[in-house]
């Protein structure tokens, strides 16, 4: 990821977490991207990523509402109008959103108000933004993130083979469920695209404390964000279509 031919990356989610982690890591590393596009809901309130915007050059702070089709047509346009016949290289699906729902708790409501996010969301953004992947395919070989990539966060919550071994998740059913309904976008994504050049993953960033990872998770950003780049920037031919965590170990669907 941190190649110089790795022109411009496009991160959603970022006002906190894992996200404004990816966008601090691809700012101040060296050499790195030439353009960080970082995106979230309220750009206005997201205090740390206007901080981040003023102190590195490459950092682009853009309004996008990922559930919102009108806020997905108006950021690709704004976008192409930086990057322009080279494309956009590099697509990290980060957005989503989680709600603690056992068995008991769970509701149709909450399911389908994840599903979206976590879930369509994805598919929708990225749908978008093919144009201008495509465009920078079409400028280099192999794969990876120095060509065009997409990568979709997923989470090891979502892997059926493991339900027994981490009964801790379930507690929540819509995240998980709406995160396996993404790797099968990824799957669905690898292939389709593989004639255009262009790879996609699902990537589980680790159980973070964040927001969203809570007080409990054992891992910090600040420990993931390096290994996560170092993950991305050695993606290859051979990655397509994989499960990967932060430390590029395989997991099971």
């Amino acid at each position: 990821m941190a190649q110089p031919r790795c022109r411009s990356v496009l991160i959603t989610g970022c006002s906190r977490g894992i996200g404004l982690g990816l966008v601090r890591g691809l700012a101040a590393s060296s050499p790195c991207p030439e353009l960080v596009f970082a995106t979230c809901r309220y750009p206005e309130k997201a205090q740390e990523l206007q901080q981040l915007s003023k102190q590195y050059s490459n950092i682009r702070l853009l309004q996008l509402d990922v559930v919102c089709e009108n806020s997905i047509k108006k950021v690709v346009k704004e976008v192409e109008e930086i990057v322009g016949d080279k494309g956009l290289n590099c697509l990290i699906n980060n957005a989503g959103i989680n709600v603690l729902a056992s068995l008991e708790e769970v509701t149709a409501e909450t399911m389908l108000t994840i599903y979206e996010t976590n879930t369509v969301a994805q598919l929708m953004v990225t749908k978008a933004f093919l144009p201008l992947l495509r465009k920078a395919a079409q400028l280099g070989t192999g794969m990876g993130c120095h060509r065009a990539a997409i990568i979709n966060m997923s989470s090891l919550a979502a892997s059926m083979q493991l339900v027994q071994a981490n009964e801790m998740f379930l507690k929540v059913y819509p995240y998980r469920i709406a995160k396996t309904a993404l790797n099968m976008i990824t799957r669905c994504l690898a292939a389709d695209l593989k004639s255009d050049g262009i790879l996609c993953i699902s990537l589980h960033p680790g159980w973070v404390q964040t927001d969203m990872g809570g007080n409990m998770a054992p891992l910090q950003v600040q420990e993931t964000i390096p290994s996560i780049l170092s993950v991305l920037d050695g993606l290859g031919e051979k990655d397509n279509g994989s499960f990967l965590d932060w430390q590029g170990e395989t997991l099971p669907w």
